[in-house]
This record gives C-alpha cells, sequence and structure tokens, in this order.
C-alpha cells in the first residue's frame, strides 16, 4: 500500500450545527470527573464499510445526493446530541490550582463533515490479510487526543467515497463519550437518515444528556493543574500489524463448553472463555521468560453499578478496565483454557458497585488523568469495543455495511477490539494489533488458526 495521504483526498469539509439551536445551547456543558479522566486519551474512531449497488454507481449525482441528505440528517442528529457540535473550553486559576474543562457549544462553528475519495475498491479493505494502513485516513483527528478538541472538533463525520464503495467514519472525543456514545449516535443517525419526515423527529432512543457527579461534587469539577503540559502526554503506537479474526458462534460455543468443563462450573460466559483463548494464543506467540509478569484486561461500562445506576442512553463516560490478576506466562500457558477463563471470569464478578464506587473516589482524592503508555504495562493484552454494540444495524441507503473498521486512536501491541460478527447469532470479530514479528507467530499457532478464520 502507498502513503495514506496520496491515496485518500480531501474533496470538501465544512462544519454543521444542529438544524435547531437548543435552549440549553448558551450554557456551558460541564463534564464529569468520569469524562475528565480522558483528556489525554485518543480520539474515538469506528467506521462502516458499505457496498454501492450496481444501479448507485450507474447514478451520476448518486454521492451528491447521499452527502447532502448525510449532512441534513447530521443536523438533525446533533439536535439530540447538541454538545457533539461544541468546542471545550478552560476556566483555570492559579491559586489554588484549577483547571475545569467544559464544552462551549456559544462559540463553535459545529461538528466537522467531510468528503474525501480514493481510486480503492471495497475489495482492496476487505480482502486484504491486513487492515490496510490506508484505513486510518477515513477518519478526521489522526493522532488527536481529547485535549485538542479546544481548537479542533469535538464530533466529526468523514465520508470516504470508493470506487464502489463508500466509507462512513466517525471521530469522536473521548473526554465527551466512550463507544457506547459513538454507537449510539451512530444508530441514531441512521435512524434519521431513514425517517420519512425529519422535522421534530423523536428518536426512539434519545441520549440522556444529564451527567452524572460523585454525590458532593458537581457540576463543576476542576482538575489540579494549571497548564495541560501538566497532565496531556502523546501516545505514538509502533508499527504494528493489524488483521481481523472471526470466530463463528460454533467455535465460541466450543470454547464456553470447553472452559467450564475444564473448570467444573457452568459459571463462565463465552465471552469470557473467548478472552481466555486469545490471551493464550498472543502470550503463547510472544515467547516471554517463563516468570514473566502478565494480565488482561476487559473494558467495561460500569453504568449499571452506580447508585442510581445510569440509564442504557447515557451520553458520555462511565467505563474502566477490568484487570486479571497478574500472573507469569509460564503459570497461563502450563494450565488450561478453563483455568485462564476462570481468571477473567473472577475479575469480572470483582468488579461490583463497591469497587466501581471505591475507584472513583479513589480518583476524586487525586485527580489523576489516564495516560495510555502507563495504563498498558508490559506485554498487557486489553480487549476493547464490544459485540454488544449495533453497529450493522446502521444503513443509509446501502443495504447492510460490509464491514467495521477503527483508525489510529487507541492502538498498541496487545490493543484487540471486538466486533459483532456481520453474520449474527453471536459470532464475533476480534481486530487484533500486535508487533509484527508477535502476529507473525500467532498466525503460526496451530491452535489459534483452527479456532479463527480471516474475516471481512
Amino acid at each position: 500500500m502507498d502513503s495514506p495521504s496520496s491515496e485518500v483526498k480531501i474533496v470538501s469539509q465544512c462544519f454543521v450545527k444542529p438544524k435547531t439551536i437548543p435552549e440549553k445551547w448558551k450554557e456551558p456543558y460541564h463534564l464529569s470527573p468520569l469524562d475528565l479522566v480522558m483528556l489525554s486519551m485518543h480520539y474515538l474512531q469506528n467506521g462502516l464499510l458499505f457496498l454501492k449497488s450496481d444501479d448507485a454507481i450507474k447514478t451520476k449525482d448518486f454521492m451528491e445526493t447521499l452527502l447532502q441528505k448525510l449532512r441534513d440528517s447530521l443536523a438533525e442528529t446533533l439536535v439530540h446530541f447538541y454538545p457533539l457540535a461544541g468546542r471545550l473550553s478552560t476556566l483555570k486559576t492559579d491559586n489554588p490550582r484549577s483547571y475545569s474543562v467544559f464544552v462551549d457549544c456559544n462559540d463553535s462553528p459545529g461538528a466537522g463533515f467531510i468528503r474525501a475519495k480514493s481510486d480503492l475498491s471495497v475489495r482492496d479493505i476487505v480482502e486484504s490479510k491486513y487492515v490496510p494502513l490506508v484505513v486510518q485516513s477515513f477518519f478526521d483527528h489522526h493522532k488527536a487526543v481529547s485535549h485538542d478538541g479546544h481548537t479542533m472538533s469535538l464530533f466529526s463525520v468523514k465520508v470516504t467515497e470508493l470506487v464502489d464503495g463508500v466509507f462512513i467514519g466517525l471521530s469522536l472525543n473521548h473526554a465527551v463519550g466512550d463507544g457506547g456514545t459513538l454507537w449510539h449516535f451512530f444508530n441514531s443517525l441512521s435512524e434519521i437518515f431513514n425517517a420519512h419526515e425529519t422535522d421534530n423527529l423523536l428518536l426512539k432512543n434519545p441520549p440522556v444528556l444529564s451527567r452524572w457527579f460523585p454525590k458532593g461534587y458537581g457540576p463543576v469539577y476542576s482538575l489540579p493543574f494549571t497548564h495541560s503540559d501538566e497532565f496531556i502526554s502523546r501516545f505514538e503506537s509502533p508499527v504494528l500489524k493489524e488483521r481481523i479474526f472471526h470466530f463463528s458462534s460454533e467455535t465460541i460455543t466450543s470454547l464456553k463448553s470447553k472452559a467450564n468443563q475444564e473448570c467444573r462450573t457452568t459459571t463462565i460466559s463465552s465471552f469470557q472463555a473467548l478472552t481466555a483463548f486469545i490471551w493464550r494464543c498472543i502470550t503463547r506467540a510472544r515467547k516471554l521468560p517463563y516468570d514473566h509478569e502478565i494480565r488482561c484486561s476487559l473494558a467495561a461500562n460500569n453504568g449499571t453499578k452506580l447508585d442510581p445506576p445510569l440509564p442504557l442512553s447515557y451520553f458520555g463516560n462511565c467505563i474502566s478496565a477490568i484487570k486479571s490478576k497478574t500472573v507469569t506466562s509460564s503459570e497461563l500457558l502450563e494450565n488450561d483454557l478453563g483455568w485462564a477463563a476462570l481468571k477473567m471470569h473472577k475479575a469480572v464478578i470483582g468488579n461490583t458497585s463497591e469497587e466501581v464506587s471505591a475507584t472513583i473516589e479513589n480518583w476524586m482524592k487525586s485527580s489523576y488523568v489516564f495516560h495510555l503508555e502507563k495504563l498498558l504495562g508490559a506485554m498487557v493484552v486489553h480487549i476493547g469495543s464490544s459485540p454488544r454494540f449495533k453497529m450493522y444495524e446502521c444503513e443509509f441507503g446501502m443495504g447492510k455495511a460490509v464491514a467495521v473498521r477503527s483508525g489510529y486512536g487507541g492502538k498498541f501491541d496487545g490493543k484487540i477490539s471486538a466486533y459483532a460478527g456481520r453474520e449474527g447469532g453471536g459470532s464475533i470479530d476480534l481486530e487484533v494489533c500486535l508487533l509484527p514479528e508477535f502476529m507473525e507467530a500467532l498466525e503460526s499457532d496451530q491452535e489459534f488458526m483452527s479456532r479463527a478464520s480471516s474475516s471481512s
């Protein structure tokens, strides 16, 4: 593949504001402490690849019509998600040290909307063994961190026309929302796009915009800093190989059955068994010293663990990494799948309301900001995203998407993103990012390759 810059050309770009300005548009939209911890994290970048029909390819103004309808739908959807049309703003003092970040919608041009073009085909993307580097160019805000939202849009839609397809890539400031927020917006955009009348459309599942604060705090929370240099770092990912592996529902059921039998239990879930399987296979591929300490972690939505619980349509961040107990590489590989799955199961059930409350309480005392390089540790395996997100339900007049892809943001050696398989039924696609030598070893692992298949 050539460099991304020579493959994807920006045709036009503009900003889009909500179709009707909400009453609260002029008021500061304050962020929760659970949002502020994300200020040094990359923008979230997820998108869908669609195949044009033969008729669409032949229709001269197909793209013009699609883009106009998408732009109008974006303006309508932003009425419900209006903070995404804002910019970050900060009030700070030196004595006491105080740095308060909020969303300012009043002084903002809106969310980004970009049209781009590429001479690639859908097959170039989905039939490539590894995810082509050019996919990173299908997204706005390349390498940006959330604090950059002071000068960049908090949200943008980039529509890239391929020879025979269209890629719609969303970029979301992580201090404003998490993966659940991004896919909630994607589904809402699709719903509005497909509605016959968009005037005053009531969404089936509108976002709950009221931000959550711990008792005794809010609506303004200040970080104990005076300058962004004190808490912003810019993690640069090493050169990685990125590949999508598909696990059928039958394969996942088989792994779950195997793990439960080996543990003589019935409590290990399908996802815990799959997580344990990939953890063991990647550890084997890394050929670590036998006494090397390792762990596996999962991204978890803690909204239901708060008191009172957050609604499922909560707009914002309420996530953490559930970490397994640290083990040595020899322990993980000398024991069976069930042993590893039980470690993941215990980590998940240990993420109780009390544990979540204690974590938040500790953060409120120290007020640190997450740094990707510090979260990782050595040789971690971390699984983000979720197969529960409704990805393939998003449609924009071109039928069901043929693939989900992501951008540069938040990737490192050992980062895995879990997506629902396109055929549904409990199948899962894992987007695996590894250093080239580890990917090569994983692809030579007979146990792994007998369970996984390449996926679009």
